[in-house]
Formats: structure tokens, sequence, C-alpha cells
């Protein structure tokens, strides 16, 4: 009798075991870091003193795209880029727009795509003049992302990436900041706002169904032990 109790003991704790071990499996399957978007080059000929160019409505700029994961690559969807002449959204203007095509990246790798758009350039001069000195544009990023993981051929649901970011320019057009501008957390874009409630609702479904599944083994392991 003491022997078979023990080796149900045994059982349960290994089936503990590798309920634990599977939950972990899952929580680092479904676990992805969001790419990381930064502006590293930002230039506005039409506000260049140095080149008296005024009637230039062309906007060159780099992004870049940084997958932190060590263990999972990115589908990106199209990513289209707005450009305002305000930082302020209530006052703030397009001034041009831009589309960058879907792509796949690898993981722990690094993009960069320099491209250039034309602009409003009636509203690109009035910025530089009401928001002097110096004037600030703003950057908003709207796009959705899925992961896979690279030991199978797994992809995740899309995820929203709806990020912005303020950009200073001096005298000869270019951003002040150096470094690469860290595009951050903005509001939902418009054609966005719905698929990020769906991937919403679904991850929360996804959570529910897994702490019922949970809550039924520990019933179960509960029942067991009684009649044991």
């Amino acid at each position: 009798m003491a022997e078979s109790t023990g080796c149900c003991c045994k059982c349960c704790l290994r089936l503990i075991i590798s309920i634990g071990v599977l939950s972990l499996i899952v929580w680092l399957t479904l676990r992805a870091d969001t790419p990381k978007c930064s502006i590293q080059y930002f230039y506005l000929p039409a506000l260049d003193k140095t080149l008296n160019t005024p009637k230039n409505g062309t906007l060159i700029f780099e992004l870049r795209l940084q997958n932190t994961n060590k263990d999972k690559g990115v589908y990106y969807d199209a990513l289209n880029l707005t450009f305002y002449d305000n930082p302020n959204r209530s006052l703030s203007h397009i001034i041009g727009k831009y589309t960058i095509p879907p792509f796949y990246q690898g993981h722990q790798k690094k993009a960069k795509r320099r491209e250039s758009v034309e602009v409003n350039n009636t509203l690109v001069l009035g910025s530089g003049i009401t928001n002097r000195p110096p004037p600030v544009f703003r950057v908003d990023l709207a796009t959705a992302v899925r992961f896979k993981n690279i030991f199978w051929k797994w992809k995740s649901k899309r995820r929203m990436l709806v990020v912005a970011a303020n950009v200073e320019v001096n005298d000869q057009g270019v951003k002040v900041n150096k470094k690469g501008i860290k595009l951050k957390s903005g509001a939902p874009k418009n054609g966005y706002c719905g698929r990020a409630q769906v991937v919403y609702r679904n991850e929360t479904l996804l959570s529910q169904w897994t702490e019922c599944w949970l809550c039924q083994l520990d019933q179960r392991h509960f029942c067991l032990s009684h009649l044991l």
C-alpha cells in the first residue's frame, strides 16, 4: 500500500513538472519583443539656408528597424509613414506620406531604409517660420508585425505597431539630434485600430483558455489526491 501511494505521488509530481515545463515553453514561444524603430537621418533641403532652395519640396529620411529577438524573425506589413508640420496633433497638418513595402527581418537583425518623399513645401516653410527657433516636425509610423520562431514554421498573429517621434531641425534642414531618434508608442492610426482590437481580443481569449485549462488540471489533481 505504501509503495502504491509513493508511486502515485511520483506520477503526480512528474505530471506537475511536465505541465510546468510545457507552460514555460508555451510562454517563451508566444513571448516576443516589439521591433525598435528610430529615425537616423532627416533632411529638408527647403530649410537649408546654405543652399537657398526654398522651392525644393523633398524630404530625405532614414528609418532604422531593429529586431532584438534571439529566436524569432519578424514579418512586417506595409510600413505607413506620415509626416506632420507640427508636434502638436491638434495643430498639425500632413506634409507628406510614404509607404515601405512589406518585408521579412531575421532574428537579431537590423534594417535601414533611406528614402525620399515629396512634401507640401508651403507647410514646410510655414513650419520653419512659426516654430522658430528651431522648427519641429512629427513622424508617425503604423504597421502590423508577425513573429516566426526560427526552430519551426509557426507564425504568430499580427501585432499592432504604432509609434511616433518629434524631429527638431536646424537651419541647415537637418535634424538637430545627432543620434537616432527613437519612435515611441503613439495613438492608433485609422485603418489599424480595428485590427489592433482583433489581435487584443484573440490574445485575451487565449489567456482565458489557458487559465481555464490549467484550472481543470488542478481540479483533476485535487480529486486524484483524495481518491488515493
